[in-house]
């Protein structure tokens, strides 16, 4: 059992609640994006026994940390939402560096690939300017909410896994992320199981073709996701508080939230590039 992957499952369950803030950026982060698109693209094959030791301590940490924080990231978000958002910008802010170490921009990087990180960039920015759908929590199943709330559920998670793409944020869009926090933080099940078969069976699709596109088109992979995540920089900035005591809270967490980052960058762990 790769059981760092209880720490790791904490920090990626976190962010996965707060809407702008991608889990697979922190899975960079944590230099374990490629074992974690491995292991979900491999589980239903036949070696999905060699993934399980992976995945069963992130999936149990991730699981727990949403259901029992949820309320928290609810009560963060409600009473400091701009200090909480400039922690996670300062998060994706520090791991531009590593992403840019990691393709080694200098020497693999052509014309083509900055224009494609600025095309992808701006692209999410504009999303910031998007008004999410109003949405009542849904507390009981129907027919067709029940078809909503999956194919919802699978819609984020395949933004989870790329980096720069919130799938909180995704739920956002699609008026259902109230529905989800509202499940997670009263604990009703069946409305979390059918959202969470969507995210399941999301995960397994998106990983196989992230996966696919990262092996086959390896530069120009990366310069999606370097694009998705500065876009991303747009989409959670809250702006400066007026209150002189939230900007000084905002201003520590996001040199936490940088702090954080760098000390977790992977540098010395093996390249999400198989050469």
């Amino acid at each position: 059992m790769e059981w760092r992957n209880l720490y790791r499952g904490f920090f990626i369950g976190v962010t996965d609640l707060v809407p702008g803030v991608s889990g697979g950026t922190i899975a960079f982060m944590l230099g374990i994006y490629d074992e974690l698109l491995a292991a979900i693209s491999g589980f239903f094959s036949r070696d999905w026994k060699k993934h399980i030791g992976f995945l069963l301590p992130l999936a149990v940490s991730m699981g727990c940390t949403i259901l029992i924080f949820s309320r928290l990231i609810e009560y963060l978000l409600k009473n400091y939402y701009a200090p909480t958002q400039f922690f996670f910008l300062g998060l994706i802010i520090g791991i531009i560096p590593f992403m840019v170490k990691q393709a080694d921009v200098r020497k693999n990087f052509k014309f083509g690939h900055f224009l494609l990180i600025l095309i992808v960039g701006v692209a999410l920015a504009t999303t910031a300017f998007i008004h999410p759908l109003d949405s009542t929590p849904i507390k009981t199943l129907t027919a067709s909410n029940t078809i909503c709330l999956f194919l919802a559920g699978w819609a984020g998670s395949m933004a989870m896994l790329l980096p720069g793409i919130s799938g909180s944020f995704i739920l956002l869009l699609l008026g259902v992320y109230s529905t989800a926090i509202s499940a997670l933080s009263n604990f009703n099940i069946p409305i979390i199981l059918v959202i969470g078969a969507g995210v399941m069976i999301g995960f397994i699709v998106s990983s196989k073709v992230i996966s696919y596109l990262l092996t086959r088109f390896t530069y120009s992979a990366f310069a999606v996701i370097i694009g998705l995540i500065i876009g991303s920089v747009f989409v959670i900035y809250p702006g400066l508080p007026d209150d002189g005591t939230f900007l000084v809270m905002s201003i520590l967490t996001f040199f936490m939230g940088f702090l954080v980052a760098s000390l977790a960058n992977p540098s010395n762990k093996a390249s999400i590039i198989n050469n």
